[in-house]
């Protein structure tokens, strides 16, 4: 019987990890909106959630530099605009002039007062919400209004029994399951908001214990597989390390050869390894990944280094090609922007093991990627993939005989992972750090601006490049739009040729192709392109030398690890550089605190450490971009006690309570247990 291909909207649920009744139980909100009021215009604020009601006084389509559609809404207190960059006709007619609306979504500054883009639109005059509305994480093209409706469906047909015993749940004063999770799903009218944005109230102190738990019995499930796994032991000391080192113009630094220590003593186990390398902005993560790959080729095994950006692969292939080339190693390439013939050419030399490096993008896991051996796979910026990525990559493993030999994994990373995180949440991993810069770095020197002084920053740039540098213009991410993140490049872009009219300017952004991206970065690298403006697209791999500056624009709105990471891009040189943080006021008591760690420290982890204390640990370990984070709800430096309790029950549970204990895993990492592997 021929299966029926799910419809749209299942495939978007699917995106959100989404696939059966008690998944959408437990898809719980980000945030409540109020929508039992309506704001006056002339009290608006950026940044803020709003709803307005008025008339439309202006609506006009847009053609340079590019089709949009604007408009003007009017209330008894003063006007705001509204933009949108993709419509429909539909829309137009919705928006005539002396039409009475209602209009909803964040307030941002624009370059002519206060804006919404993309708001929501409803007639004016319908009756107001009478509790919170809540808001779930979602995807594009899904609209809350169908997820809402799904969760609620979900709710009625799923099974909300508790899997902790009754002497369990009492004795650590829990909320029954099903009261948390109604409650948070619909909160009444009277409730504390604060209490639900802080996740203090009790319902959520019942879904924050739950999710430890789960993590806690998956992680010692992981742990005890892992040890009963297959590798190939990948003897140390070879000829081809040795050679490698050779080579070098630099010796290691004391912590570089710490962490290879640590490193060359796991390949040569015959379980797989599963350790993480982490250092700073230009600490040399690179070398010690290509003395392993060394050390695994000498033993006859591929190995894949595979990076989130074509940029990224780009300048790991550039730095090892010189290297093992002279070490007579086949090194293949493998990019989405490849022309078929040189794919299928790479595909080939994977298979019959001509190539033994493979450097490339997430074309590495497409299904035509075949490994004769593979034995180990580097993983960069590894929090940049999603864990579902990096599952699939590790699975081209070896069947040999009557068992399967996993690959070994190092993932590296400039996010430091704080020790707090390392211990309670990364249990089944292996850390290896590197926590000194090799010498003749100095640090970048960071600068706060607020917009208003724009025209002095400018003035600054053109100082900065008339001296023979080059500086980097960064646009912000908005609302986590591509769409709008290029909207503002290009604007961006615009306004600095008009204000530097006698500088040569480049834009580089996502969207471009990849041969006019390369074409760009090159001609930056060169000198030939002197202020370089780009989205976020060169967060990682970009080496320019002669790049002293690092404007970041909207700085409040990027998360701290970011920020950091875009402050890497300079400061590799001799030379002082500096990194300019501009930022539009009122600024939220979170932006501020990002801003003041990035004004007062250059220490990666100590960032790191601040970072974790303002987000959860999903973006340090890739999950959130997967829509399968394995800690959603729960803050480990701010939950120690749930943390204690769930770790212990973790041990306890299994064994006095094994179904209840298999139950909690069903509710909470159905399907998810192997991305603990990745």
């Amino acid at each position: 019987m021929k299966k029926t291909a799910p419809s749209k909207t299942d495939q978007l649920f699917r995106r959100l990890g989404l696939h059966t009744p008690p998944d959408f139980v437990v898809h719980l909100p980000l945030r409540y909106e109020d929508e039992t009021q309506i704001h006056r215009i002339a009290a608006l604020k950026v940044g803020q959630s709003a709803q307005v009601e008025g008339t439309i006084i202006a609506s006009d389509v847009q053609y340079r530099p590019r089709r949009r559609l604007t408009a003007v809404i009017e209330d008894a207190t003063g006007r705001l605009a509204l933009r949108w960059l993709h419509f429909y006709p539909n829309q137009q007619k919705q928006l005539q002039r002396g039409t009475h609306l209602r209009v909803r979504g964040e307030v941002r500054q624009g370059y002519n007062g206060l804006e919404i883009i993309h708001p929501r639109v409803t007639k004016s005059g319908t009756p107001l919400a009478k509790a919170l509305t809540p808001i779930y994480p979602s995807t594009q093209g899904l609209r809350q209004e169908v997820l809402r409706q799904a969760i609620a469906n979900a709710l009625q047909t799923s099974d909300l029994s508790d899997t902790l015993p009754p002497t369990i749940r009492q004795g650590l004063q829990l909320m029954p399951f099903a009261d948390a999770i109604r409650f948070l799903h619909n909160p009444p009218p009277q409730v504390v908001q604060e209490d639900l944005l802080e996740k203090a109230h009790p319902a959520w102190q019942r879904i924050k214990f739950d999710e430890l738990l789960a993590q806690q019995l998956a992680l010692a499930k992981a742990r005890a597989e892992r040890h009963r796994q297959n590798a190939f032991a990948l003897g140390a000391n070879t000829q081809l390390e040795r050679q490698l080192r050779q080579q070098l113009p630099f010796a290691l630094t004391q912590a570089q050869e710490r962490a290879w220590a640590e490193i060359r003593h796991d390949l040569a186990q015959a379980s797989p390894m599963h350790r993480l390398l982490q250092g700073d902005v230009g600490s040399g993560k690179t070398v010690i990944a290509a003395l392993a790959a060394a050390q695994a080729i000498a033993n006859d095994v591929q190995v894949a280094i595979m990076a989130p950006t074509e940029i990224l692969a780009e300048q790991h292939l550039e730095k090892m090609r010189p290297w093992f080339e002279a070490l007579g190693v086949n090194i293949a390439w493998l990019s989405g922007s490849q022309r078929t013939r040189e794919r299928e050419s790479s595909y080939a030399a994977i298979e019959n093991n001509e190539a033994q490096l493979i450097i490339g993008t997430q074309a590495l896991i497409q299904e035509k990627v075949n490994f004769k051996r593979l034995g180990l796979v580097i993983t960069d910026e590894q929090h940049r993939f999603g864990v579902g990525q990096r599952l699939a990559l590790s699975q081209k493993g070896q069947e040999t005989g009557q068992k399967t030999v996993l690959p070994h994994q190092l993932s590296m990373s400039a996010t430091p992972i704080p020790r707090t995180l390392a211990m309670s949440f990364l249990a089944d991993l292996d850390v290896s750090t590197i926590d000194e810069l090799p010498p003749g770095r100095s640090p970048v020197i960071t600068k706060l601006a607020n917009a208003e002084r724009r025209d002095e920053v400018v003035h600054y740039v053109h100082n900065e490049i008339r001296a023979g540098k080059q500086a980097y213009w960064v646009c912000p991410l908005v609302e986590e739009s591509e769409a709008l993140q290029l909207e503002t490049a290009v604007d961006t872009f615009e306004w600095l040729q008009q204000a530097l009219p006698n500088l040569n300017i480049g834009l580089v952004h996502g969207k471009l192709k990849s041969a006019e991206k390369a074409a760009t970065m090159e001609a930056f690298r060169s000198g030939a392109i002197q202020l370089l403006v780009a989205t976020t697209v060169i967060e990682v791999g970009v080496d320019v030398p002669n790049a002293t500056l690092m404007v970041i624009e909207h700085a409040e709105r990027f998360g701290l690890a970011q920020l950091h990471q875009l402050r890497g891009r300079v400061g590799r040189g001799g030379a002082q550089s500096y990194c300019v943080l501009l930022y539009q006021p009122p600024l939220s008591e979170i932006a501020q605190q990002r801003l003041k760690a990035m004004y007062e420290t250059t220490d990666g982890f100590e960032i790191a450490r601040r970072d974790l204390e303002q987000r959860g640990p999903g973006e340090f370990l890739g999950t959130r971009q997967s829509g399968l984070a394995l800690l959603r709800f729960a803050n480990i430096e701010t939950d120690q006690r749930l943390l204690e309790n769930a770790k212990q029950l973790a041990i306890d549970l299994p064994r006095q309570y094994p179904e209840a204990a298999n139950a909690h895993l069903r509710r909470w990492m159905a399907g998810k247990e192997a991305l603990l592997r990745s």
